[in-house]
């Protein structure tokens, strides 16, 4: 079996922050800004709070069959969870989706190429 990478997207909005907590957050946003998105392992958080209270953390796994995605699913929420927790941050309506990156359909540059390796066979 080959390994498969996941996508995995947690989406929420920030609740009941304290005023401290909201400068403490609109202090960081330029590290948290949409710009410097990433999929990571320990995932990336954006966020835009001075125009609004929702926040994605993108996280980066992988597992070997399609069901793994259900369990990365599970570790990348808890993720979001802890880590919203542990600094004192309330939250609500977490949400999530996953991509398993194997099932994307390819882009127009990964047909060509792959069009061009079948030809060399």
């Amino acid at each position: 079996m080959s390994s498969r990478t996941f996508r995995i997207t947690v989406r929420g909005s920030f609740d009941g922050l304290t005023d401290e907590q909201r400068a403490e957050l609109l202090a960081a946003a330029p590290e948290h800004d949409v710009l410097r998105a990433a999929f990571t392992a320990e995932g990336h958080l954006t966020y835009d709070l001075a125009a609004r209270p929702f926040f994605t953390f993108r996280f980066l796994d992988s597992g070997e069959a399609e069901e793994d995605v259900l369990d990365a699913t599970a570790r990348a929420e808890l993720a979001a969870e802890s880590w919203l927790t542990e600094r004192g941050y309330g939250f609500k309506q977490l949400k999530s989706t996953a991509e398993d990156l194997s099932q994307a359909p390819l882009g127009k540059r990964q047909r060509r190429e792959a069009a061009k390796g079948e030809g060399r066979s």
